[in-house]
């Protein structure tokens, strides 16, 4: 894999610390899945741990389908997955779709890899774009698996929005030039 995500919209890394200019946002989506295996469910994609795992059970395309209620910036997605743990259930081929519904979703990446281990950590902004991915919904279709594996493990995803500032910096100015308001512009 490249080293920079300018030159690949991929990239293996084995923890997802210092995201200075990210934050993370699947807590305010709903996930679905389009199968799981007893006691291996959605929820082990969020649970944060390294031996948990959600197992697909039934035929290939297996989806995870991230609803937001309102449109939202999407800047990257995490996937981690272990191959040295799960081998023919470790994904090889993924692509990731966006749009407003289930119903309109459009591929964004497709990834190829090779026994990963570790966060697979995708660049979601749109090809010829210089903009963030606007999504009220995402979806990670597991389309092949290594070994021609039919069911697939996935040890936890994360989506990530653009760092946005809530408050204006004090020392820029506000645009308030009128004799009234520059009355009260510093303070005594």
């Amino acid at each position: 894999m490249a080293d920079s995500a300018e030159q690949n919209p991929c990239l293996l890394v084995a923890e997802l610390k210092g995201r200075l200019h990210t934050r993370e946002v699947g807590g305010q989506a709903v996930w679905s899945v389009t199968s799981a295996k007893a006691g291996n469910g959605v929820e082990l994609l969020r649970d944060d741990r390294d031996d948990t795992y959600w197992q697909s059970d039934g035929a290939q395309p297996h989806l995870v389908s991230i609803n937001f209620s309102k449109k939202m910036r999407l800047a990257e997605i995490a996937v981690r997955l272990d191959y040295k743990k799960d081998e023919s259930y470790t994904p090889s081929l993924l692509s990731i779709r966006a749009g407003t519904s289930d119903l309109d979703l459009k591929e964004i990446r497709a990834v190829q890899m090779s026994e990963p281990v570790g966060w697979l950590l995708v660049t979601l902004q749109p090809p010829g774009s210089t903009g963030s991915l606007k999504a009220n919904c995402l979806q990670l279709a597991v389309l092949a698996n290594h070994q021609n594996g039919r069911d697939t493990h996935v040890r936890g995803i994360k989506v990530f929005a653009p760092q946005q500032d809530a408050v204006q910096p004090l020392n820029q100015d506000v645009g308030f030039n009128t004799v009234h308001f520059s009355q009260y512009a510093t303070l005594r």
